[in-house]
């Protein structure tokens, strides 16, 4: 993983506007219609050439396939692994189930409205009903081939590092129930031991692994009466799952996303960043990624000044919001990123934003034109707190 030792690195979460036509093959893959593999594959192969253009042109600098190949960031899963089955939900397990259930019983009337939360929860679910495998490591490298490609074509354009995303494995466990395996200890190994394949990949093809983990943002917002002890321990328990799953990596080939700022919500049930710091800074990536931009987080650069970070970690906090079509203006963005810089060390630090632009393809709640202009404002920021923190221009 790259360090910000002569200018300000950038970066983003992972998902980013799909191009009308990837979208266009998704969208019809999704709804199971057939889509020619040769027609996908190109398709796909070109919105990745422009995705990493388009951030390079806005001014980030290490970049990804924008998840142009994934329908979402959690659906992918289910046609990349074998072992589970789609079942229907009864109605009142599925608003149990639902991602803020806690929540949306705070707010039920705004959760009605917006139609998320426990009232809209899917009725269904994956079900593990057999041994779980990777069927689809095909699909992996012909994502690496492509951002790989996308940078090569790139070139000298200022792209500094590439990563690529993939989903943690307490976010499988905890959303597809086990049907299969004696006991939740020989299930949760076993789901590591796959998604270890799938990380082991990517990383040795030259790329930082991003491992996106709502499963240690989301609880307090999911389980209503969930105390800190009982998150705690949840957090606890899946971070020893993620140090499992990625116990033959280089720490240095890996970033976590802690994810809790997804959605434009009130955001009133999220942990306190003082509360869990410790516990997160024990997952063995080196990369770091937390919210740091929306209303309930922005203050929260204070908790460096009294947490001495482990040597090797690397902090990417958000100065950008993902929830909002308001585009910060780029010396809003360098103020962010110095005054992280001031307790962070510059080099411990890259720029991000706080949750991904397009987390599922197609559901815009941020238009993406102004994604792009808010990028591109990340990008202007950067360079301007690398002029503040390294008295020249970058």
């Amino acid at each position: 993983m790259k360090r910000s030792t002569d200018r300000m690195l950038s970066s983003h979460i992972g998902s980013l506007p799909r191009t009308p036509e990837a979208l266009a093959v998704l969208a019809a893959r999704n709804r199971g219609e057939e889509v020619a593999d040769d027609v996908f594959e190109a398709t796909i192969a070109a919105a990745v050439a422009g995705t990493v253009r388009q951030q390079a042109q806005a001014g980030i600098t290490v970049v990804n396939d924008g998840e142009q190949s994934k329908w979402a960031y959690m659906a992918y899963v289910s046609d990349r692994l074998e072992g589970f089955e789609l079942r229907a939900l009864a109605r009142d397990l599925a608003a149990a189930r639902g991602s803020l259930a806690a929540e949306a019983a705070d707010f039920p009337a705004h959760y009605e409205h917006w139609s998320y939360g426990a009232g809209a929860a899917s009725l269904h679910a994956h079900v593990c009903t057999g041994p779980v495998s990777y069927r689809a490591m095909a699909e992996v490298d012909r994502d690496i081939a492509n951002l790989k490609a996308a940078a090569d074509a790139a070139g000298q354009s200022g792209v500094s590092d590439l990563f690529m995303t993939a989903i943690s494995p307490g976010m499988v466990w905890s959303q597809t129930p086990n049907e299969y395996y004696p006991d939740d200890d020989s299930y949760r190994h076993a789901v590591c031991d796959v998604l270890a394949e799938e990380y082991a990949r990517i990383a040795s093809a030259g790329i930082v692994v991003q491992i996106d983990c709502p499963d240690l943002g989301i609880p307090l917002r999911a389980a209503p009466g969930l105390s800190l002890d009982g998150y705690r321990a949840v957090l606890q328990s899946n971070i020893e799952g993620l140090n499992y799953a990625t116990r033959n990596i280089d720490p240095d080939m890996m970033r976590i996303h802690v994810c809790y700022g997804a959605d434009e919500a009130p955001h009133h049930r999220d942990p306190e960043l003082a509360d869990i710091v410790d516990l997160l800074l024990t997952a063995r990536p080196h990369g770091l990624t937390l919210v740091g931009a929306n209303g309930r987080h922005e203050h929260e650069w204070k908790v460096w000044e009294d947490v001495e970070l482990p040597e090797g970690k690397v902090i990417m906090p958000g100065v950008i919001d993902s929830t909002t079509n308001i585009i910060e203006h780029p010396d809003l963005v360098a103020d962010r990123i110095i005054r992280y810089a001031e307790v962070l060390g510059r080099e411990n630090l890259i720029a991000g934003v706080d949750c991904g632009l397009a987390t599922i393809s197609g559901v815009d709640q941020v238009d993406p034109e102004i994604a792009w202009a808010k990028l591109a404002s990340l990008g202007e920021g950067a360079r301007r707190a690398t002029a503040a923190l390294w008295g020249r221009q970058p």
